[in-house]
């Protein structure tokens, strides 16, 4: 009699409970794993604007530097990180004759939306 009341007492989860605790641990899991596919898509789209802004940043200083910059537009292709990204500058006359102002637009080439648009003045150099 006393070895049956201890085999009783030690008698392991039904299967109910199993069932129960896997349901809650594949909910946790299916949510843990959406929230990972979301934070890997934010950070994709963070990487392209953080290089399309190095590299409009990078177009502006380069005009800077340059001795004589024509007013007009112009789009060129610079390869960067595995990627071919499009840079569209448009330069014209500023209020300030002394200045042009700049303004350059970023997208990755083949793609329509603008990832960074930065705009700037640069001295109007005479000759």
């Amino acid at each position: 009699m006393a070895s049956r009341r201890i085999v009783a007492r030690m008698d392991g989860f039904t299967l109910l409970e199993i069932m129960v605790a896997l349901a809650i641990f594949a909910t946790l899991a299916a949510a843990v794993l959406s929230a990972s596919q979301y934070v890997v898509k934010q950070t994709g789209g963070v990487e392209e604007r953080l290089f399309a802004a190095w590299l409009a940043d990078n177009q502006l200083n380069e005009l800077r530097l340059q001795p004589g910059v024509a007013v007009g537009q112009q789009q060129q292709v610079v390869h960067m990180d595995r990627r071919d990204w499009l840079l569209r500058q448009h330069i014209s006359v500023a209020s300030d004759p002394r200045l042009l102002q700049v303004e350059i637009d970023v997208s990755l080439s083949g793609r329509e939306q603008t990832l960074h648009r930065a705009s700037g003045w640069i001295p109007a150099r005479h000759e």
